[in-house]
């Protein structure tokens, strides 16, 4: 993992928050559902994390609803795959005259984007972080951007962790060292800061994070 990367996301966080007040820290319930979601990702898979951090967070007080809310959040990891490629198939695609990256949408598409996309301010705000990304996909893949937008809509569906914690435990899960996902990290801790997350708050989160367990592998 290139150390430089994540110091540079953590100056970052603490550009962002050096003006807000400190603020009330994580609730044991709301801190243990993190340690779950780290322990769980696709970037540590650590059984005996994943089990203590299960149990603790059962013993907190948190609900199976909570914990399923939690690890379906932090499964949407893998559409980290597509966020990083999709942009750069179309255009390899497009070089060789595969597909015309400039070409008008069709109406099945055009009409994907505007039911998906439209002027939502967080999928433009997302865009913008991951420019060309939604566009490249809907290009190559209508299923899979109708899935994508589908699969990551879930955690809000069951409603049962408060939209904040969410977006905390999705920015602990960026920035793990196995991870260090900085277009991830920056959507989720603005979204983090805009839902009232305090600076203590995103501190302990960024330091679960860093203590995360590394991926040793699955037998």
């Amino acid at each position: 993992m290139n150390d430089k990367i994540l110091h540079a996301l953590r100056d970052h966080a603490a550009n962002a928050i050096a003006g807000q007040p400190e603020g009330e820290p994580l609730d044991p319930v709301s801190r243990a559902l993190i340690e779950l979601g780290l322990a769980v990702s696709v970037t540590s898979l650590d059984s005996d994390a994943a089990r203590a951090c299960l149990n603790k967070a059962f013993d907190a007080g948190a609900s199976l609803d909570q914990v399923q809310e939690i690890i379906a959040l932090v499964s949407g990891l893998g559409v980290h795959s597509l966020i990083f490629s999709q942009a750069m198939v179309l255009a390899e695609a497009g070089g060789r005259g595969l597909i015309d990256p400039r070409a008008p949408l069709d109406a099945e598409r055009q009409a994907l984007w505007d039911q998906y996309v439209g002027t939502d301010p967080f999928w433009n705000g997302f865009e913008r972080e991951n420019p060309g990304f939604l566009d490249a996909m809907l290009r190559l893949c209508p299923a899979q951007f109708s899935a994508f937008f589908d699969y990551c809509a879930v955690p809000w569906k069951i409603g049962s962790v408060r939209a904040v914690i969410k977006e905390l435990a999705a920015m602990a899960c960026d920035i793990a060292p196995t991870h260090a996902f900085g277009p991830g990290f920056r959507v989720h801790l603005a979204n983090a800061k805009a839902l009232g997350a305090s600076r203590a708050q995103i501190t302990q989160a960024l330091d679960l994070a860093a203590a995360a367990p590394r991926h040793a592998g699955i037998a």
